[in-house]
């Protein structure tokens, strides 16, 4: 009997053990708004629909939660609240949590971006902000560089949709360190979007697509980082078998596992290739089509581009062991009534988090990728944000950028 109860104590162990695995994150950050009205059906198309869109959705703040995601009865439990400023759209935040644990987050219908120092998970503490830099307004995306800078895109220049923004380098301080702008002759449709970084080659490259579609963009960008020169700018070709534009709007390049490979794909779900990108004059290759017709955040999971398929409640997985010939190998769908929009990759784990819109309003899901298949699987857990919280809000908030902790 006694060797019984410890075989069976063994195999309830086990799984908790994998759960457990040493390196996998103990916290999620989740960059979010107050909103008493989630679903409501709002403009957010100006600054000027600021006051209406507050008033429509019921917007309080916009906060930085706090989550313990670690195995036990203690997941999905907040640990830590920080608001700041009256919520417009809290929008993107690092894709990645930093080597340095400092998160940048914007609203970005507010054009106010939030700095936090998440040294200590439970005690988040905002470091600045800002709105403007120069000349340059609403940011968008941000990278960590290895130096310790953070690189961001801006939408625009001179005001609102005004004209093509550009790049920004900040140090660890908040100094800008240089700038550059997107203008390109030829091309009055650049909004820089996203962005990935080739450090190994002295490039990055950027996306194209204006956050409240005034204007569609076909175009990709190369710059080099050392000075962020604009190399090129790049047309993406029509695919051979064209009968939908999927090649508008490049939102979200990615480096691949290799550290210097990138493919970019589009939120009408085309997925290019970037080729000869260390050379003066690279080039787009037309690889593949997710199907669907809104395609939005994705994440590289060693050989395998995990994808957000919005229109189709689904995310699916790509072999990229050969960048040329992308093959589909794992697919889940959501509940019909979810739309998902960001992903979010466990530093050297396989879970994903996963917020969106529709009845994602209002929730984090999570699924799991099997890093040597890329197997997806959809889990059962999910973190409400229709709660009573700390700071005195009771109801609901929007969930957005979402990032892992650090191992």
């Amino acid at each position: 009997m006694k060797q019984r109860r410890f075989l069976l104590l063994v195999c309830l162990a086990i799984p908790l053990l994998a759960v457990a695995a040493p390196g996998s994150s103990r916290h999620l950050f989740v960059w979010a708004m107050e909103a008493g009205r989630p679903l409501a059906q709002v403009m957010e198309m100006t600054p000027a629909d600021i006051p209406a869109r507050r008033k429509g959705l019921g917007l309080g703040k916009d906060f930085l939660a706090v989550f313990d995601i670690g195995p036990g009865v203690s997941f999905g439990k907040l640990v830590a609240m920080l608001p700041v400023g009256d919520a417009a759209q809290a929008h993107h935040t690092n894709y990645a949590m930093p080597a340095n644990d400092v998160l940048y987050a914007n609203d970005w219908l507010g054009n106010r971006t939030y700095v936090f120092d998440l040294h200590d998970p439970v005690h988040p503490r905002l470091v600045r902000q800002f709105g403007d830099v120069g000349t340059y307004g609403y940011p968008h995306s941000f990278a960590y560089l290895a130096n310790g800078n953070t690189l961001a895109t801006f939408q625009y220049s001179g005001g609102f949709n005004h004209a093509a923004g550009g790049l920004v380098e900040f140090d660890p301080q908040g100094k800008v360190v240089r700038t550059a702008s997107a203008a390109a002759a030829g091309h009055a449709d650049v909004r820089p979007y996203s962005l990935a970084v080739d450090e190994k080659h002295d490039r990055v490259v950027t996306g194209s697509a204006d956050m409240m579609a005034a204007q569609v963009s076909h175009v990709a960008q190369v710059w080099r980082l050392s000075d962020l020169k604009l190399i090129k700018t790049l047309a993406l070709p029509e695919p051979p078998d064209w009968y939908y534009d999927t090649a508008a709007d490049a939102s979200e390049p990615r480096v691949l596992a290799d550290g210097e490979t990138v493919v970019v794909p589009t939120f009408n779900c085309g997925l290019f290739l970037m080729r000869n990108l260390a050379s003066e004059d690279p080039m787009l290759q037309h690889v593949y089509d997710f199907g669907y017709r809104t395609c939005e955040v994705p994440v590289v999971a060693g050989d395998f581009l995990v994808e957000a398929m919005q229109s189709g409640h689904a995310i699916a997985s790509l072999d990229l062991h050969d960048p040329e010939h992308p093959r589909e190998v794992s697919r889940i769908l959501l509940p019909a009534d979810e739309y998902p929009h960001w992903l979010a990759l466990e530093p050297g784990g396989d879970r994903l988090a996963i917020t969106g819109y529709g009845a994602l309003n209002t929730k984090v899901r999570f699924a799991t990728i099997d890093r040597h298949t890329g197997k997806l699987t959809l889990e059962t857990t999910t973190i409400d944000f229709t709660r009573t919280w700390p700071d005195g809000w009771q109801g609901s908030a929007i969930p957005h950028g979402a990032v892992f902790g650090n191992p």
